[in-house]
């Protein structure tokens, strides 16, 4: 049992709210301790505090990991470094994108203003010439945007 091993099944366990995407590409995974062949300590973070699939997605690593044989999991969840958008992989944007989702641009923390919701690419035509419709959208990572090319309103992933 390696790591790898494991990292690879947590491929399959899905973001509950955005099933296009792996808890891994999302950067929720944050380690992965293979002490035996039977025992494996997973770290998650999740992307807030308050996020309501945490039981959810501790409860589907477990499943995960047991998958591979290990009878001995331990799934925790820590704060400690908090989620942001550019733990996400290049996979994990794309996947974003395949589920309608403008994905966030990467960001240095100490320069994030508001202004990053300004101009976001369209999931649906790819131009930047729309408009932020709201800040606020159907969860706390998504704003409301709208394109004025193809027409379409979209939801974007906050940058965070």
């Amino acid at each position: 049992m390696t790591q790898q091993d494991v990292y690879d099944a947590l491929l399959n366990v899905h973001d509950p709210e955005i099933p296009t995407i792996s808890l891994v590409d999302m950067g929720i995974i944050t380690n992965v301790d293979v002490r035996s062949d039977d025992e494996v300590h997973v770290t998650m973070t999740p992307t807030f505090v308050g996020c309501p699939a945490i039981d959810v997605m501790r409860k589907d690593v477990e499943t995960a990991v047991r998958g591979l044989g290990v009878t001995n999991v331990t799934v925790s969840v820590t704060f400690d470094q908090p989620w942001t958008t550019n733990r996400l992989t290049e996979a994990g944007k794309a996947a974003l994108l395949k589920h309608g989702l403008a994905p966030p641009e990467p960001f240095d923390t100490l320069s994030l203003k508001l202004d990053v919701l300004n101009n976001v690419a369209c999931p649906f035509c790819g131009s930047r010439d729309t408009t932020l419709k709201s800040p606020f959208g159907p969860t706390l990572c998504r704003s409301l945007h709208y394109c004025n090319v193809c027409l379409q309103a979209f939801e974007g992933f906050k940058p965070v």
